[in-house]
């Protein structure tokens, strides 16, 4: 049996059939009142049928008021309970688990959802759209904390296998962990220990309210790819911090909103190796000091480069996104040997200094939204279309929200 193919049980017990993991897409799908709606009820339905051992869930808020994108699902207080357990058994339909990735946008919360969010401290994004954030207090971290454990309690509740804290690409946790933005002289900066707090403490606090069967995982930056930013050493260190508290895997990934590292796509030049995988030279340094699995995500595409890098131990699991929305049976193919490369359409596209920022992103969102409404995306659609027709999207859905919170 090859690497992708093998079962991989968890620290905590649970058994994962295979290697392959539907990593977090932010599907911005969610209804005006931040709840799940039919159409990404129905796409999650796709995916567990699709052959993958688990799914994850796209961004998914603790505090409605520092969303990533007006459109999240968010698990709270406020959240319709029925339409949640609805989402879980559907991802859990076709014999896939499932994670839901609970997060904190800090900084990243766009200007429009909140003008002056909570971050580990004042320093603003530098991109338009995004305001001023104000520094978290003492007593507001301690808030922050119950909120993760709040929402990875009803997680638990809803049937959700376990949940994944977000930790990487520039929100809230990554922050904190960045010298360049955690520029705190208290507790909570400065040293790695102090800069690395917030996410160790929610972690901690997750793991001692939840089941011990209950899958906490958390996604963590190999490096910010910025200068000054939290680098590939310090993701070593932390990842040794994290393995302590008790989490079953940790998801490597990179960058953040200025430097998009993790959403980057390259076109047909280059070695193949080297336009694949793009983390997992990264990932084999963390992969090396730790005992628990390691997950890679980001660029993935040929089986046999998949299967080099389990059996040579660089990684445990393979995170995928994108292919999900082009075919969602996909992996299920890949694991059967129908196909020995998963969908790599962005590989046909223009090269990205060619086109507007985010352009690919967008485009793969727009496909998103299609195939969760629609039931199959529409490949037809050019770069620059998809890329417009998302912009149109946000605004609308955002200003949908807005009015809602007016009402």
């Amino acid at each position: 049996m090859n690497g992708i193919n093998k079962v991989l049980v968890l620290p905590n017990g649970v058994l994962l059939k295979n290697r392959i993991v539907k990593s977090a897409m932010s599907e911005a799908l969610a209804d005006e009142h931040n709840n799940p709606t039919q159409a990404q009820i129905d796409l999650f339905a796709q995916w567990s049928v699709g052959g993958a051992a688990l799914l994850i869930t796209g961004n998914t808020p603790v505090d409605r008021m520092h969303l990533e994108h007006a459109g999240n699902f968010v698990l709270d207080a406020h959240s319709d309970m029925k339409q949640v357990s609805a989402l879980v058994a559907a991802a859990q339909s076709g014999g896939a688990k499932v994670l839901v990735q609970l997060a904190h946008a800090g900084r990243q919360t766009p200007e429009a959802i909140n003008a002056h969010p909570t971050s580990i401290s004042n320093v603003k994004l530098n991109l338009a759209g995004y305001g001023e954030p104000v520094p978290a207090t003492e007593a507001e971290f301690g808030i922050i904390i119950k909120k993760f454990v709040h929402s990875a309690k009803l997680a638990q509740d809803a049937g959700f296998d376990g949940i994944e804290i977000h930790a990487a690409h520039g929100y809230l946790l990554s922050s904190a962990l960045s010298p360049r933005i955690n520029t705190r002289t208290d507790r909570w900066g400065g040293t790695l220990e102090n800069r690395a707090r917030l996410a160790l403490d929610v972690v901690r606090a997750v793991r001692a309210a939840v089941d011990p069967r209950f899958i906490v995982a958390i996604k963590l930056n190999s490096s910010d790819f910025q200068k000054g930013g939290f680098d590939h050493a310090g993701s070593v260190e932390v990842a040794i911090m994290l393995q302590d508290e008790g989490v079953d895997f940790i998801e490597i990934s990179g960058g953040n909103f200025e430097e998009p590292t993790a959403y980057q796509h390259t076109s047909k030049n280059g070695s193949t190796k080297a336009r694949e995988a793009y983390f997992l030279d990264y990932a084999v340094a963390i992969k090396a000091v730790l005992n628990i699995p390691l997950m890679v995500t980001g660029g993935f595409r040929s089986a046999n480069i998949m299967n080099d890098a389990i059996e040579n131990g660089k990684t445990d699991l393979i995170g995928m996104g994108r292919p999900f929305i082009t075919e969602p049976s996909f992996a299920a193919k890949l694991l059967n040997g129908t196909i020995d490369k998963a969908p790599a359409i962005e590989q046909d596209f223009p090269p990205a200094d060619t086109l507007p920022r985010g352009a690919v992103l967008s485009w793969f969102c727009a496909q998103l939204a299609l195939a969760g409404k629609t039931g199959q995306p529409d490949l037809s659609l050019s770069v620059i279309e998809g890329h417009e027709s998302y912009m149109q999207q946000i605004k609308i859905t955002t200003d949908k929200w807005i009015e809602t919170r007016r009402q």
